[in-house]
């Protein structure tokens, strides 16, 4: 394992399950100290526990991304506990109106999903940006996309993937805004994973298994790991001149 955030401070939101919680761990496996953050606290400190016991230093705060002060606080925070700044992934979402097609889509699921998966991200952005450009060195940004936002050909996914095709193009404008504050700014686009979002209801493991065996390319959902393998390698200097790319990470789907 390489350490390639040895004395670096990364902060994930959206790190109690899924994506966040294994690029939390992942950052701390590569010598970073790491800010978890989400709505819940009990899964947060699950995930600090998780990167304590690998003898990691971790610290969860709780913070709404809806809201301005919650992230401006929890940049505090950060940089009161660790002294830094250095990346940040912006990985909370969620998915509602899921399989409802666009004229049936709730008005309020809509809303929520805008609020969280679109503001969040730019309001998330906003306060890290703050930061990172007044300390040496800048900092890195990942935001998490989807690749149901790069093609959306899925049906009944039309809200979500709106959101997360926002989330591409807010990537690549704020990238070019703020490259001469040195921070650099990309996206990964998750294709399906194995987390719950890959489910349809009612599905079991064996039976969503046996469906990507023909809807994905490589035959199968890609691992949290693998995701968040994408997220460091965005977050590092092995990406130095990677600036506004929204990296997909999906088996071959949308090839």
């Amino acid at each position: 394992m390489t350490q390639r955030f040895t004395g670096r401070t990364a902060l994930v939101t959206g790190a109690g399950s899924g994506i966040g919680r294994a690029t939390a761990l992942a950052f701390a496996a590569e010598g970073a100290h790491v800010v978890v953050a989400g709505r819940r606290r009990e899964p947060l400190d699950e995930t600090v526990t998780l990167i304590e016991e690998s003898g990691g230093k971790a610290l969860a705060v709780t913070a709404d991304v809806t809201r301005a002060a919650d992230l401006r606080d929890l940049v505090d925070a950060t940089v009161d506990h660790f002294g830094s700044l250095d990346v940040a992934v912006n990985n909370a979402g969620v998915l509602e109106a899921g399989g409802q097609p666009a004229a049936d889509i709730p008005e309020d699921a809509w809303r929520r999903m805008l609020d969280i998966n679109v503001t969040g991200v730019l309001l998330a952005l906003q306060a890290e940006v703050r930061q990172m450009r007044t300390q040496p060195g800048g900092g890195a940004i990942v935001n998490i996309a989807s690749r149901i936002g790069v093609h959306g050909r899925i049906p009944g996914m039309t809200a979500y993937g709106t959101t997360k095709a926002a989330v591409s193009v807010l990537t690549r404008g704020a990238a070019l805004d703020h490259i001469a504050d040195g921070v650099r700014i990309n996206a990964v686009s998750p294709g399906a994973s194995a987390t719950t979002m890959s489910f349809k209801p009612g599905e079991t493991e064996a039976d969503r298994a046996e469906r990507m065996r023909t809807a994905v390319p490589v035959g199968r959902v890609s691992t949290v790991e693998e995701i968040a393998a994408a997220v460091l390698y965005l977050a590092s200097d092995d990406a130095a001149s990677v600036v506004g790319t929204d990296l997909v990470v999906d088996g071959g789907s949308t090839a």
